[in-house]
């Protein structure tokens, strides 16, 4: 049934395991996003992204786009038996600097920011110079338009963190999803960019961070996980990234369905971080994908 996937044999389980749950209903909020129109030429490089691509995916996702909203809404289940419990030190420590790096915006004008996308973008081109930090070049890599910095509206300097650990840490993987060099892929593939800023998002509303203390117990499960590794809420980005894509092929979808892939992602990991026997992030049964 899978056979048209080329995944190690682990993925195809896994593959097999997201498409068995797909008729499970997802009872989530939407991601939020709008987008401003644009004409553009098609970009060039091998994501294989089309600017209408681009634009129709942002419109699929609906809501306010701006810094100051992103928090506004929850859509995480919460139950009163886990408003108080205890947190170690070393997690209330971690939990308090997570929290910190979601209140920074993305600011062009700063030099360390500037420095960020630009690594980004040589860890992705290497060979390739960027020739500035407006340039119809960054739709390559797929952002919406040429200047990075409009995309970052929606979740501020935390999303390139997420982008520029993935693609440092994990480098083979970060280069398959940005290239779609794994499976049958669609004709219009879904940004890279953009679809990274989606699941950096999706990640905060679901692990509840914001609050003072997670409410949920996906997010309450975090914290253990966050107390073994500082870097938790990056890998677990990397992992989540790869399991979008392993449901976007599962589910042979095209940029229209974006929205209903990060949902069908966000339910499977909702039920990986709610495992009971969980207490590294290596312990998530998704975590193998990021090795195929």
């Amino acid at each position: 049934m899978l056979s048209f996937l080329r995944f190690s044999s682990p993925s195809k389980l896994y593959l097999m395991i997201l498409i068995s749950l797909l008729n499970y209903s997802v009872d989530e909020d939407e991601i939020y996003w709008t987008q401003k129109s644009k004409s553009s030429k098609e970009p060039r490089g091998s994501t294989r992204v089309i600017p209408q691509s681009v634009q129709c995916f942002i419109k699929a996702m609906v809501g306010p786009r701006s810094w100051t909203g992103l928090f506004s809404r929850s859509s995480n289940k919460r139950n009163g038996k886990y408003v108080d419990y205890p947190l170690s030190p070393m997690q209330e420590q971690r939990l308090l600097g997570l929290q910190e790096r979601l209140q920074v915006p993305f600011d062009e004008t700063r030099p360390d920011h500037q420095e960020a996308l630009k690594a980004l973008w040589y860890a992705a081109f290497p060979d390739v110079a960027i020739s500035g930090l407006i340039s119809e070049q960054w739709k390559e890599m797929g952002w919406q338009g040429p200047n990075p910095s409009t995309d970052f509206r929606s979740c501020g300097v935390i999303a390139l963190e997420n982008l520029l650990f993935f693609a440092r840490t994990y480098p083979a993987s970060f280069r398959r999803l940005l290239f779609k060099q794994g499976g049958r892929r669609a004709t219009w593939e879904y940004p890279f960019a953009v679809a990274g800023i989606n699941i950096s998002f999706m990640l905060i509303q679901l692990l509840d961070i914001w609050s003072a203390r997670p409410r949920c117990l996906p997010g309450i499960n975090f914290l253990k996980l966050l107390g073994e590794d500082e870097a938790a809420f990056d890998v677990l980005f990397c992992i989540a990234f790869e399991m979008v894509d392993a449901q976007w092929l599962a589910m042979n979808a095209s940029y229209m369905q974006f929205n209903d892939v990060l949902q069908a992602t966000r339910t499977q990991l909702e039920r990986e971080l709610s495992l009971e026997d969980t207490q590294r992030i290596q312990d998530l049964p998704a975590y193998n994908l990021l090795y195929q």
